[in-house]
This record gives structure tokens, C-alpha cells and sequence, in this order.
């Protein structure tokens, strides 16, 4: 039995205190949520919005936390208006500076990072394009923490998804840094839809910092075709076209008469058949259109890795046992060079 004295101390002892409370505040969803604030990053080229950057802002949303953008460049501030139409997002921070228009690490890094100390972000995301690979790490190592590459689900603001070993295997991860750096499969995040946001546009800091790297030119392939990365429809060529003249008497044909992009496997471009830009795989471009036809096509675990997640895979190869047909859902064993005319002109007549 406890004294009235007992008793009064345990009574002390057990009582809630304010910093129980707060403790049980800061611990709770909402609490958690005021504290996180993202920082998308906004690929622009030539004053033009890359709308496949806009995954980067549907990623940031999914944290729950305040969404920001980030856009450097000459002539940003329609990209940042743009952005600043987007659903959710709060702030767009633009750098008008043409030393930034294309995308250089060696500068750009050091202008990100004084932007996320000043904003004081939990969490950085980009695209893992070209651009976010090249930029992000550098920022990383910057900032002292540890990159994520290449995640396709966020589980809560600490633990990301991401594909290993060309995608055979799924790792989930948590990040106990206090800084994020993320790179986005654009196929695992749809690009958030420009609407009727009122985000407002603000300046940010610019370092002016010294660039090592002079820019000298680029040759681009173009093409009235859609966009690889981006198009609903892709037909890919393989080693099984055996010529560049067969590549482009076969595939482009078909590939204009269903509006598709035109791929390509590593094979067929290591081969010549093929530009580098129509790459798709692990080292290439990561696809998922709603139909990717796979012509000529083994189906090496390399190419898989960067078009598997397609809503419906088509493969034609003359080889039944081929490993394409083991991810397709219609396959046609046949001879290309005769079943590729023959579907052209049916599709034609449909």
C-alpha cells in the first residue's frame, strides 16, 4: 500500500507533461507533413518547358509536404508561369541566367545547393534523365549526403522504391539524411497536368559561380515523330533487321502508319541500324507506352530492363524460343522481313 505521500509522487510521476504533448504532436502525421518541403527540379530547353520534368512535381506531392519548383536558364520566366499552373505546387523559384541554359553541372550544382539551403528543402527531386543524372550527384556530394537513383514508388518521406540488377530484383530503401536527393523513373510517375495553379514566381539566389566546362555545340537527330521517352505508341528494330537500309525500309513505314516513336536495341544501334537517341533498355531510354512492338528482337535482359513496364507488348521474330516472347502478350513467329509489310499495309487499310 502507498502513503497519500506515495500516492501524490506517482500521481506527479505519471501525469502528462507539455513536453509529452509536443513530443506526441511533432511524432503525428500532420506535424510531420508541415516539416517536409520539396523542391522539384524543372528541365527547360530554349525557354520551352520539358513536360516530362513534371513527374518530378507528382513525386513531390505524393511526400505530402510543400512543393516547390526550380527553373534556370535565359527567358525562364514563361517555363516558371507555366509551372506555376500546376496543381499543388506552392512557389517556383527562377534563375534567369544564361549561363545555366545548358544544364552544365559544374555551375548548375553550386546554384542548386545555395537554393535548397536557402529554402531549407527535405527533399530534391529529378528526373532520371540525362540532366538529373549528371546534376544531382554533384549535389549530393555537395551537401554530404547520399543519392537515391532512380526510384519508382515512395513509400513515406524516408523510404523510396527502386529497381536493382536491370530491374530483376526491387529494393526498398530509407534515407535517415536529412537532405533527399531523388532521382524519378518518369514511367513510374505520370507528369502532373498544367491547370489553374496560382503558384507564386519568385527569384532565386545566384551564385555566379566559375564554370571549368565551356560549351562548345551539339548535334541533335530530330525527328516529326514523337517523342521515345514520352510517345503512347513505340515500335523497336532489333539485330534481326540486319541492315540499316531494311531498319528504315521496315520499321519506319510501320511506325508512321500507327503514329508510334521509333526504338531500338542496343544491338541494332551498336550495329548501326539505328541512332543512339532511339537506344531503349538499360543503357538507353526507359519506356512504358501503352503498346511497344518489339521487331527483330531477342530479348536480352538489358532491353527488357528499360521496356517491360509497357501496358501491352507485341513481338514478331522468326525465333519461337526467343526470350521477347516470354514478356509479350501477342506474339507472331514468322519471318519479319515478310510479316512487318504485310501488317504496314493492313494497318493502312484498318
Amino acid at each position: 500500500m502507498l502513503s497519500s505521500a506515495g500516492r501524490r509522487v506517482f500521481s506527479a510521476l505519471a501525469r502528462p507533461t507539455l513536453r509529452d504533448a509536443t513530443m506526441t504532436s511533432a511524432r503525428s502525421p500532420a506535424a510531420l507533413r508541415r516539416l517536409l518541403s520539396a523542391l522539384a527540379i524543372l528541365e527547360q530547353r530554349d525557354g520551352v518547358l520539358n513536360t516530362g520534368s513534371l513527374s518530378a512535381i507528382t513525386a513531390a506531392r505524393k511526400l505530402g509536404g510543400s512543393v516547390h519548383g526550380f527553373v534556370a536558364g535565359s527567358n525562364v520566366k514563361p517555363v516558371a508561369q507555366e509551372g506555376a499552373k500546376v496543381e499543388g505546387v506552392e512557389k517556383v523559384i527562377a534563375v534567369e541566367n544564361g549561363a545555366y541554359d545548358k544544364g552544365l553541372p559544374e555551375n548548375f550544382a553550386p546554384l542548386l545547393v545555395e537554393n535548397i539551403k536557402k529554402g531549407g528543402y527535405t527533399h530534391v527531386i529529378a528526373g532520371h534523365t540525362a540532366f538529373g543524372k549528371n546534376l544531382l550527384p554533384r549535389v549530393a556530394a555537395l551537401l554530404d549526403v547520399q543519392q537515391i537513383s532512380d526510384i519508382t514508388a515512395i513509400e513515406n518521406d524516408k523510404t523510396f522504391v527502386r529497381p536493382i540488377y536491370a530491374g530483376n530484383a526491387i529494393a526498398t530503401v530509407e534515407s535517415s539524411d536529412p537532405i533527399k536527393i531523388i532521382t524519378i523513373r518518369g514511367t513510374a510517375f505520370p507528369a502532373a497536368a498544367v491547370g489553374s495553379g496560382s503558384a507564386a514566381v519568385e527569384d532565386g539566389v545566384d551564385p555566379k559561380a566559375e564554370c571549368p566546362t565551356e560549351w562548345v555545340s551539339e548535334d541533335l537527330a530530330k525527328s516529326d515523330r514523337p517523342d521515345l521517352a514520352t510517345a503512347p505508341k513505340v515500335v523497336s528494330g532489333g539485330r534481326g533487321l540486319k541492315s540499316k537500309d531494311d531498319f528504315d525500309k521496315l520499321m519506319l513505314p510501320l511506325a508512321d502508319t500507327l503514329g508510334a516513336a521509333v526504338g531500338a536495341s542496343r544491338a541494332a544501334v551498336d550495329s548501326g541500324y539505328a541512332d543512339n537517341s532511339l537506344q531503349v533498355g538499360q543503357t538507353g531510354k526507359v519506356v512504358a507506352p501503352q503498346l511497344y512492338l518489339a521487331v527483330g528482337i531477342s530479348g536480352a535482359i538489358q532491353h527488357l530492363a528499360g521496356m517491360k513496364d509497357s501496358k501491352v507488348i507485341a513481338a514478331i521474330n522468326k525465333d519461337a524460343d526467343a526470350p521477347i516472347f516470354q514478356v509479350a502478350d501477342v506474339g507472331l513467329v514468322g519471318d519479319l522481313f515478310e510479316k512487318v509489310p504485310e501488317l504496314t499495309e493492313k494497318l493502312k487499310k484498318a
